[in-house]
């Protein structure tokens, strides 16, 4: 009768479960050459004598409240964030300062201009944007020419839209002056296919970006001035600061770097 009442009672199936149960309930853990089924065994009897004395029903009600809390503690944990910070760099610092400048006062003109516009009776946004619709709308190809041998990947416009810079998979960069589309300067140094290039917006330089992990900066004359190097991954993208003192390169190791261009080095 003891033994098929044991049978009965609900034992969990897995080892660990099972040990945790027994430690709970005051018994050693394992027994000299006891297996995993030996142990259930054990515990069911262990509960059917507990449970004959009036105790079992208490000490597993106290058991499922603290496997509960344990797993409440252990969600509460994984949900609750912790603030991290990284202790940055002078260069960065300098950097922050040095763009801020340069942001602040134009971020001050625009909202001047902006006001000026508002309070200006003659001014008609909704005019406006009718004609540039329209004039898109009239858009049409001009020149086509086929630039290599392979997919291009990027291209950018010179500040004064006389020059066009293209790259492409042959991990070359071409040169090109507009409208008529001549090729003026070849831009060879990356190892891999190149993914992106940006022209300079205050001089006519340009930077081109590789999968062979680094950013290169050129001179119109197709001569290289400098090298980004400092990603794990191939580069995404590259684009140049408004100012033109700062070259920003994004890259499949997740990552983001802002470069100096005079000194060459990462701010970031």
């Amino acid at each position: 009768m003891m033994k098929r009442f044991a049978v009965a009672l609900a034992v969990p199936t897995n080892d660990m479960a099972v040990r945790a149960q027994i430690r709970h309930l005051g018994e050693p853990i394992t027994q000299f050459g006891e297996r995993e089924m030996e142990g259930r065994d054990r515990l069911r009897m262990i509960m059917e004598k507990l449970d004959a004395e009036g105790q079992l029903e208490k000490l597993m009600k106290a058991y499922e409240e603290e496997v509960v809390a344990s797993v409440l503690t252990d969600e509460a944990e994984e949900g609750l964030q912790y603030p991290f910070y990284t202790e940055g760099s002078k260069a960065l610092l300098d950097a922050r300062i040095d763009i801020a400048k340069y942001s602040l006062v134009r971020a001050a003109l625009r909202l001047q201009r902006a006001q000026r516009r508002r309070d200006d009776p003659d001014e008609d946004m909704d005019a406006e944007m009718d004609w540039a619709l329209q004039h898109a709308g009239n858009l049409s190809l001009e020149f086509s020419k086929i630039e290599d041998d392979r997919p291009l990947s990027g291209c950018s416009f010179s500040r004064d839209r006389k020059w066009l810079v293209t790259c492409s998979l042959t991990r070359a960069s071409k040169l090109w002056s507009m409208p008529q589309i001549r090729k003026c300067s070849t831009f060879k140094g990356h190892t891999e296919r190149a993914t992106d290039v940006a022209y300079s917006p205050i001089h006519n330089h340009l930077a081109t970006a590789s999968a062979d992990r680094m950013a290169r900066y050129w001179n119109d004359q197709g001569s290289l001035l400098k090298t980004f190097e400092g990603h794990l991954d191939r580069l995404v993208c590259i684009a140049f600061h408004p100012s033109g003192k700062y070259l920003g390169t994004a890259s499949f190791d997740k990552t983001w770097r802002l470069w100096d261009i005079e000194t060459g080095r990462s701010s970031s």
